[in-house]
């Protein structure tokens, strides 16, 4: 086993998780990622925790969705989640497109069913990482052995020195009322964050981490925007995805690529026309594209929202929660003619923090 898969699982535990004796721990990973799953095993072994190893298998999903006619709540899998204290979930199956001829109005349905299983998983302590694999090597336009070393470099981060470089934005974003972004000539957003709380991803829920996120209010949401970075979601590319908010909602929205999956999305209920999470990437090792969202809305000089639900701890007492069975999100390239304002002032520009020496 590479040592650096341990080094993995060391970090999940000790800096993402915590876990700890008498901790029932739920692993689910693909077979692909199994050394990592053993390794945890051990790391869990060591720290007298009780793992429990579900083997997921997108594959598998696929002929369930496929096959059914319609779906409901599983029960047995949400008492799993209710019991478990920690979730360590990881990506990286043998094919990054297995799901890519599922229908999309099947997708909504199921995850409509699966919205309460979720939300019971999101209440835990969870991590959610990525395996290298050659799938993801392949998408990402790498070698197996290049993507290896990007995966397990930015696993491998310094993340109490992350934590306060990003800092600085947390403080800047927790205390305001408004968000303006203004990319090129075609995204000009405002959105009300007023009330909300911004968090410090370093490493903890998302390995890697490496952004500071938020929540607009529901109807806090103006203008129009256009996401000019693709997203895998399916195992389908969504590309040039376009759209324009009044009072919070999406009222209009094209892609250039797969629209008729975008628009599955954004029809999965009421929540997925609004906005649930204004994310800042931050994370300069993450440093090239590689359609894997777990990284690439980390990547500094970019900006993401996602359509869908809010977490919790993003959202303000006074503010009601956007709730929906999708969270997606969408990433603006904001490297060149770019602005991010808060309350009038500019806190970026072309990619450069108002407190870099170089702003």
């Amino acid at each position: 086993m590479d040592a650096r898969v341990r080094e993995h699982a060391e970090t999940i535990a000790d800096h993402s998780t915590g876990i700890g004796a008498g901790d029932d721990v739920v692993i689910q990973m693909p077979k692909e990622a199994e050394d990592l799953a053993v390794a945890l095993h051990e790391v869990c072994g060591d720290r007298g925790a009780n793992p429990i190893y579900l083997n997921y298998s997108k594959r598998a999903q696929r002929a369930f969705k496929r096959s059914s006619e319609e779906f409901s709540e599983p029960g047995h899998r949400r008492a799993l989640y209710e019991e478990a204290d920690v979730f360590v979930i990881a990506r990286g199956g043998a094919n990054a497109t297995e799901d890519a001829d599922v229908d999309p109005e099947t997708n909504a349905a199921y995850n409509r069913a699966m919205e309460e299983v979720k939300r019971t998983r999101l209440s835990k302590t969870w991590c959610l990482t990525q395996y290298p694999t050659a799938s993801h090597a392949q998408l990402a336009g790498m070698s197996t052995e290049a993507y290896e070393n990007f995966v397990w470099d930015a696993v491998s981060l310094d993340w109490d020195e992350q934590r306060e470089f990003q800092s600085n934005m947390v403080e800047i974003l927790d205390d305001a009322d408004e968000v303006r972004i203004t990319s090129g000539e075609e995204t000009e957003l405002t959105l009300d964050v007023s009330g909300n709380s911004t968090l410090n991803d370093y490493g903890e829920a998302n390995l890697p981490g490496g952004e500071v996120f938020t929540a607009p209010t529901r109807d806090g949401v103006n203008g129009e925007v256009h996401f000019d970075l693709p997203l895998y979601r399916y195992g389908r590319e969504i590309g040039g995805v376009r759209l324009r908010f009044e009072d919070g909602k999406v009222v209009s929205h094209s892609a250039e690529r797969n629209e008729d999956l975008l628009t599955g999305i954004l029809d999965t209920d009421e929540g997925s026309h609004r906005l649930g999470e204004l994310g800042i990437g931050m994370n300069r090792q993450i440093d090239r594209f590689t359609y894997n969202m777990l990284f690439d809305e980390k990547m500094g000089d970019t900006v993401h929202m996602a359509v869908g639900s809010a977490y919790p701890e993003t959202v303000g007492e006074d503010n009601e929660i956007n709730e929906s069975a999708e969270h997606v999100d969408m990433i603006v390239d904001m490297s060149e003619d770019s602005v991010i304002e808060v309350d009038g002032e500019v806190v970026q520009r072309d990619g450069t923090f108002v407190f870099e020496d170089d702003f």
